[in-house]
C-alpha cells in the first residue's frame, strides 16, 4: 500500500510539474521537451538501480519523488534560456540552442556535482542508518547524474528540433491573451513581493524578533511530532512466533501451530492467501517448545484500506493469540521495512548484569521488567526473545577415580560422544556409491539417564570400566542458552512497538 501511494504521488508530481512549466513559458512545444526528458531520466534511474540489485521499496520511490523537482530543473534551464536568446537575438532554434549551451553548459555540471556532493556521503554511513539510505543516495544521485547528461545531449536536440523561432508579427490568440494577462497579473505579484522584502529589510530588529518567534514553533512543533526509525510497510507477509513451556512436546507444539493457524485461515480468510508453519525452530530459537508461521496475505488489491492492511491483522491477532492461546505464547509479527535490519518491526533492548549479578538474579529482574512493561500505556506485545530455563540433566565425572582405573578425559567424552551421539568411521563402496560408517550406541540402550549404568568404558590398559563407577548424574534447572551484550551477561527484550 505504501509503495502504491509514493506511485501514486510519483505521478502526481509529474503532472503538477508539465502544469506549471506550462503556465509559466506559455508554451506547448517548449513544455513538451521537460516533459520528455522525466521518463527518459527515470527509466534510465530504474535500470542503474536494477544493475545494483536494489529494489522498488519506500526509500527509493522517495528519492524518485524528490528527483522529478531536480532533474526538471535542469530542462527547463536549457528550454527557458534557448526561448531568451531566440526572443531577444532573433535566432532560428539551432543557432540559439549552441549559443545557449555555451553559456549554461558549466553551470548544469556545476549543479549537478553541488546536488551530488550534498547526497553521495549518505551513501557511505556505517550501520543500520547507512542500510537504511544508501539506496536513497544512490538513486537520488544517479537520477541526478543522468539529469545532467539528457539536459547538454537529450534536451538541447530536442531545443533545435520542436521549438520554432519567434514571430513578432503573429496575431494574438486566445493563448496569447492568457499569457499576457498571466504575465501582467505575476509581475503585479512579483512587485508587491518586492516592496514587502524592502519593506522586511529596513526593520531588521522587527523581523529578528519575528524569525525567533517562528524558530520558537518549529522547535516545540519538532518535540512534539511522534518520531520513529522506519515508517512500517505492508509487504504482502506476517511472521508469528510461537513457544511453548520448556519441556513441552513436539505434538503439543504442533497443536499450538493448528490453533494459530485455524484462527489465520477462519477469522483472517478474507485477507490470507496461505499459511506455513515450522516446528522445532523461530528466530527467537531452537528446541521442541519452539514454532514459527509464515502467513502470505491476499493481493494488495483484494484487501483495500487500512483495516486490511498488515499492521491492522496483526493488531487484531494480538488478542485472539497471546489470550485466546494459553498454552503458548503467540507473537504475531509484522516484517522490517528493510530485510537487514532484523526479522521484525519495533525494537529490542537487552537487560545486563553489570553488577555481576547471577542467572537468577537477571532472571527474577527480566520479569520485574516485563511485568512493569505490561503495565505501561506506551508499549505493546514487550515479550524475552530467546528460550527458556528448561530441566537439564547433568553428569558428572570425578576424575580422581577416572585417573585411578586409567580413564582420562579424552576417553570419557568419545566414549559418551560414540554412545550417545555418533562417530564417523570410514567409508565403503555399496552398489556404485560411497556410503558412510558410523558408530553409535543401540537406541533401547541410550533412552533415559538409567541407561548409563548399562556402558563400560574402555581405558588404556584395555579393561572396561562400568561408568557407574565414576560419574554420577541428577537434574538441574538452568538455561538453555547464554547471551551477553557489550561482554556483560544479557538478557534480550523486544517489544512490537508503542500502543
Amino acid at each position: 500500500l505504501s509503495i502504491e501511494a509514493v506511485v501514486h504521488t510519483l505521478i502526481e508530481a509529474i503532472a503538477l510539474v508539465v502544469l506549471v512549466i506550462l503556465l509559466f513559458l506559455h508554451n506547448f512545444r517548449a513544455t513538451l521537451i521537460p516533459a520528455l526528458a522525466v521518463p527518459v531520466v527515470l527509466l534510465g534511474t530504474f535500470g542503474i538501480m536494477a544493475a545494483l540489485g536494489f529494489s522498488i521499496n519506500t526509500l527509493t520511490m522517495l528519492a524518485m519523488v524528490l528527483a522529478i523537482g531536480l532533474l526538471v530543473d535542469d530542462a527547463i534551464v536549457v528550454v527557458e534560456n534557448v526561448e531568451r536568446i531566440m526572443r531577444d537575438e532573433h535566432l532560428d532554434p539551432v543557432e540559439a540552442t549552441k549559443k545557449s549551451m555555451v553559456e549554461i553548459q558549466g553551470a548544469l555540471i556545476g549543479i549537478g556535482m553541488v546536488v551530488s556532493a550534498v547526497f553521495v556521503p549518505m551513501a557511505f554511513f556505517g550501520g543500520a542508518t547507512g542500510e537504511m539510505y544508501k539506496q536513497f543516495a544512490v538513486t537520488i544521485v544517479s537520477a541526478m547524474a543522468l539529469s545532467v547528461m539528457v539536459a547538454l545531449i537529450f534536451t538541447p536536440a530536442l531545443c533545435a528540433t520542436i521549438l520554432k523561432a519567434h514571430d513578432p508579427h503573429a496575431k494574438a490568440g486566445l493563448a496569447v491573451r492568457f499569457s499576457n494577462a498571466f504575465e501582467r497579473r505575476f509581475s503585479w505579484l512579483t512587485d508587491r513581493y518586492g516592496k514587502v522584502v524592502s519593506g522586511s529589510a529596513k526593520r531588521p530588529i522587527r523581523m529578528f524578533l519575528v524569525y525567533l518567534v517562528l524558530v520558537g514553533i518549529m522547535v516545540s512543533l519538532y518535540q512534539k511530532t511522534p518520531t520513529s526509525f522506519l515508517p512500517d510497510e505492508d509487504q504482502g507477509s506476517l511472521l508469528t512466533i510461537i513457544q511453548t513451556p520448556p519441556g513441552t512436546t513436539a505434538e503439543s507444539t504442533e497443536a499450538v501451530l493448528r490453533k494459530v493457524e485455524n484462527y489465520y485461515m477462519n477469522a483472517e480468510g478474507k485477507n490470507v492467501a496461505s499459511v506455513f508453519s515450522v516446528r522445532g525452530f523461530s528466530f527467537a530459537g531452537q528446541g521442541q517448545n519452539m514454532g514459527m508461521m509464515f502467513v502470505k496475505l491476499k493481493d494488495w488489491k483484494e484487501r483495500e484500506g487500512r483495516e486490511n492492511s498488515a499492521q491492522a491483522i496483526a493488531a487484531r491477532a494480538f488478542g485472539p493469540l497471546m489470550g485466546g492461546i494459553k498454552e503458548a505464547i503467540v507473537v504475531p509479527l509484522v516484517p522490517p521495512a528493510v530485510t537487514e535490519l532484523g526479522n521484525s518491526n519495533g525494537f529490542t533492548a537487552y537487560l545486563q548484569a553489570r553488577a555481576g549479578q547471577s542467572h537468577e538474579q537477571l532472571l527474577e529482574a527480566r520479569n520485574m521488567l516485563l511485568g512493569m512493561a505490561a503495565k505501561s500505556p506506551k508499549l505493546m506485545a514487550v515479550r524475552p526473545n530467546g528460550v527458556e530455563d528448561a530441566s537439564q540433566f547433568e553428569l558428572n565425572i570425578d576424575w580422581g577415580k577416572a585417573g585411578a582405573v586409567g580413564l582420562s578425559a579424552a576417553d570419557v567424552g568419545a566414549f559418551l560422544t560414540t554412545v550417545w551421539s555418533s562417530s564417523y568411521v570410514n567409508d565403503f563402496l555399496y552398489e556404485g556409491r560411497m556410503k558412510r560408517v558410523y558408530v553409535q550406541g543401540e537406541p533401547d540402550a541410550r533412552t533415559g539417564p538409567e541407561d548409563l549404568a548399562l556402558w563400560r568404558v574402555p581405558n588404556g590398559n584395555g579393561d572396561f570400566v562400568d561408568l557407574s563407577t565414576i560419574a554420577s548424574q541428577n537434574w538441574v534447572f538452568g538455561p538453555q542458552q547464554v547471551s551477553r551484550y557489550d561482554a556483560l551477561p544479557a538478557m534480550e527484550l523486544t517489544c512490537w512497538g508503542p500502543k
